[in-house]
């Protein structure tokens, strides 16, 4: 337990939890304003490839980073005209998006760098710096030496979304539009301008957690790097009730999730250990289960308990007469998308999004 639970799964939580808090508050700002953001992982795929290619002929992260933002915002800009201008269909465009990006960094890789796997590797010095490069005068912590400077930007974006949308005029129209488009409209408020910001900014803040991907966690492009971040981003924007702070929450057990399936391959387990472990798992399955039964939702909540029953019973069988057991590595990467599904299928239901989200607005002539 100890080989897993120290210092270094924390740090590597803050790490993985980065992009993913960056891409949900981008969600947020474009689904609070009621334009369902699917695009999530396209977005930041647009984000990483550029940083990476920008920042390996340029040399300066810092232009990187504003090239991925650039990115973000244009490929931004072409959801909102779609979506917002021409009505089109909010997750069809969202998925069009990310199937492209799945495809075009390749191509222009290819063009770029003759090779479509990967953009070249991009020096240590060029790369986003930690914390310790802007306080030299500082201890050699490991909060300074293994801290990003985009962990702390991100962590100031939750507290500035916060504000913003709590405490200020700008943030009470997103919200409004994002609720009740036709009151927002008769009291003044242009609904497409404030839906037009919201998704800008989601795409600028997406952009960011891609190329912290590319040139902050690590030092080159490869093909679909994120694998799936931007849809667990979206997952913890739901989880979290499109709310910064809860939102940030959420991407932090996600991260964590992330963390621990990296300590934990190749690191032999006990079983005691393990059964503490499913037995966590086991309670939260359970309180879901009782969630069902408390709603009236009797056929499946049988199911449900019935799953969990030959579960119990599957893992016991296995683990019989063994102290320590290596989990398979094919299991251990499952560990974030199943921790994914198990939060939407049991939270999901009590999220409220935004009423106004997904549909276009008309205005009344």
């Amino acid at each position: 337990m100890r080989q897993l639970f120290n210092a270094s799964l924390l740090f590597s939580t803050l790490r993985l939890s980065t992009p993913l808090v960056l891409a949900a508050i981008g969600g947020l700002y474009s689904e609070r304003s009621g334009v369902i953001n699917i695009a999530l992982e396209g977005l930041m795929l647009a984000g990483a490839f550029t940083a990476a290619s920008v920042t390996f002929y340029a040399s300066s992260p810092w232009i990187g980073l504003g090239a991925a933002i650039a990115a973000g915002v244009a490929v931004a800009v072409i959801i909102a005209l779609a979506c917002i201008r021409f009505k089109a269909d909010q997750v069809v465009t969202g998925t069009g998006i990310n199937i492209m990006f799945l495809g075009l960094p390749a191509v222009l890789s290819g063009a770029l760098f003759l090779s479509s796997g990967s953009t070249p590797q991009i020096a240590k010095e060029h790369l986003l710096p930690n914390l310790d490069r802007f306080l030299p005068f500082m201890p050699a912590w490991r909060i300074f030496t293994d801290v990003s400077i985009i962990t702390l930007i991100a962590l100031v974006v939750v507290v500035v979304t916060a504000y913003i949308l709590y405490r200020t005029p700008f943030g009470l129209r997103l919200r409004a539009v994002g609720e009740n488009p036709e009151a927002a409209d008769a009291a003044g408020v242009s609904v497409n301008r404030i839906r037009y910001i919201g998704v800008i900014l989601s795409g600028a803040l997406a952009g960011i957690g891609g190329a912290y991907l590319s040139i902050g966690q690590s030092s080159l492009f490869t093909r679909n790097m994120t694998a799936g971040r931007g849809f667990i981003a979206l997952a913890a924007l739901i989880f979290g009730k499109w709310r910064p702070v809860q939102t940030m929450l959420a991407c932090l057990l996600f991260g964590f999730a992330d963390a621990l399936t990296i300590q934990l391959q190749g690191v032999p387990v006990s079983i005691m250990a393990l059964r503490i472990g499913m037995s966590v798992i086991g309670l939260i399955i359970l309180a879901f289960v009782a969630q069902l039964f408390i709603k009236r939702h009797w056929i499946r909540g049988i199911v449900a308990l019935a799953l969990l029953i030959i579960l119990v019973v599957v893992a016991r069988s296995m683990t019989r007469g063994l102290d320590l057991v290596e989990i398979p590595v094919q299991f251990i990467q499952m560990i974030p998308y199943v921790v994914t599904i198990i939060v939407l299928a049991g939270f999901i239901g009590q999220s409220r999004a935004p009423k106004a989200i997904g549909i276009p607005y008309e205005k009344e002539r």
